[in-house]
């Protein structure tokens, strides 16, 4: 039997990384007719919405974790998967079953109109809703794909809807300029549903404001009506109504003291509407917050970091806590990049402080040519040389680092991921099926 549910995920996995031959298309019309098909389970669900550039999975993870320190039953949707599809979708940090997976492509794949096939994220999209409202969820946590306004994700109506910050990612889609991004990611915003956000820029805000206005959605600001800050006690947290603190956090790095306060700020407008979750579930769930992949020690002789910062302003975060928060002779980075990021960009970030710098790549169909990342960093690097294959490239950075030299594998997601199944099999066995494979 368990012979037989493997090979049935391993198709259901095939035909899934099969649909991404029809690409990345916005619209929410897809997913709402394969919705249809099963009922419209999403329909008076509860969920918590999360758009923005950088910092969308560790915001999640904050709030999934002190949900769930509250009694809660949760689920998690976030994109994309480290190791495993299971990942994708969560219930009280539980990935969903071979079975489920296999039951419920079948399922799915069963509503779709041939003359209208459905991307990746769309199909997964749906899975996710139907499988939360099918496993009686008292909440989702739904993380936007790429945008907001056009997103698959955007078919529910949230009790809160957070903006985490703005930056420019995804021009080709998104638009050219910071306030075109801004107004795609604000498309999440709905009617009398609250808005949080931890945007910085006047222009993002005032526009991100106006928006709110308009649909009569009221709007809080990381710095205005939540406020935080950090010492080496922990998170100090002030809401409209909380007064919070110290209250140590589960995530490495100090830029996550942002994420945790924009979590808490949404952790307190669905408990003025009526869920019930005390302080003491606010500084366990924070403390015991995991989110893999993101500043992960995953050993120390050497320190070995890994971290999914994939674009420049994620990049710059990282690096700044690098220098703050680790202490360590040289630098050695393997880097991996996705072809379609600002690679000029990223490199100018993390080039500079690295003694040496291994420009390599994941076995994702997207990801850069190392060569190409080599020839951005010319002028900027200090040491570098291409190795095509990661774990070539990882076990090289690891023979040269020294007891007091940190190795940190970064770039992407998949590169972390990869890396993750390369060095902790027992933690992160391998998917036996990888979307290189189709």
């Amino acid at each position: 039997m368990a012979h037989t549910v493997k090979g049935a995920y391993k198709e259901a996995l095939r035909y899934l990384y099969g649909l991404q031959k029809y690409g990345i298309k916005f619209g929410l019309s897809k997913t709402t007719n394969l919705l249809r098909a099963f009922g419209d389970p999403h329909l008076g669900q509860d969920y918590i919405h999360i758009g923005g550039t950088n910092g969308k999975g560790s915001v999640a993870a904050f709030i999934t974790s002190v949900l769930r320190e509250a009694g809660y039953r949760v689920g998690f949707y976030s994109s994309p998967h480290l190791v495993s599809f299971r990942e994708r979708f969560k219930i009280n940090d539980v990935p969903i079953g071979e079975e489920d997976v296999v039951r419920l492509v079948d399922e799915v794949r069963s509503a779709v109109v041939e003359s209208e096939p459905p991307t990746f994220f769309e199909f997964t999209t749906a899975m996710a809703l139907v499988y939360f409202a099918r496993q009686e969820t008292d909440i989702a946590v739904m993380e936007v794909g790429m945008g907001g306004r056009l997103d698959a994700t955007n078919v529910i109506t949230p009790r809160v809807s957070i903006i985490t910050n703005i930056g420019m990612e995804h021009q080709f889609f998104l638009g050219n300029t910071l306030l075109e991004i801004a107004a795609e990611k604000a498309g999440i915003i709905k009617p009398g549903v609250p808005v949080l956000t931890g945007a910085t820029q006047k222009k993002v805000v005032d526009l991100l404001r106006k928006m709110s206005r308009e649909k009569g959605a009221p709007f809080l600001r990381l710095g205005e009506e939540i406020k935080f800050r950090k010492t080496a006690r922990g998170l100090y947290f002030r809401g409209r109504q909380w007064h919070l603190g110290p209250l140590p956090l589960g995530l490495y790095g100090r830029f996550q003291a942002r994420n945790a306060a924009l979590a808490l700020g949404c952790i307190e407008e669905i408990c003025r509407q009526g869920f019930d979750i005390s302080a003491q579930h606010v500084a366990q769930g924070l403390v015991k917050t995991r989110w893999p992949g993101r500043m992960q020690i995953l050993s120390r002789n050497p320190l070995v970091v890994l971290d999914g910062a994939h674009n420049p302003s994620a990049m710059k975060a990282m690096v700044s806590c690098l220098k703050v928060d680790f202490q360590y002779d040289r630098l050695i980075v393997a880097l991996g990049v996705m072809e379609d990021k600002d690679l000029k960009a990223i490199v100018k970030q993390i080039a500079p402080p690295s003694h040496h710098i291994i420009y390599t790549r994941p076995r994702y169909y997207r990801a850069a040519k190392p060569e190409l990342l080599y020839s951005q960093g010319v002028g900027l690097h200090n040491s570098a040389e291409v190795i095509d294959s990661l774990d070539v490239a990882i076990e090289k950075a690891r023979e040269m680092a020294g007891r007091e030299d940190l190795v940190l594998i970064c770039g992407s997601l998949f590169t972390v991921g990869e890396a993750l199944s390369l060095l902790d099999p027992d933690n992160y066995p391998p998917e036996e099926i990888q979307d290189d494979e189709v």
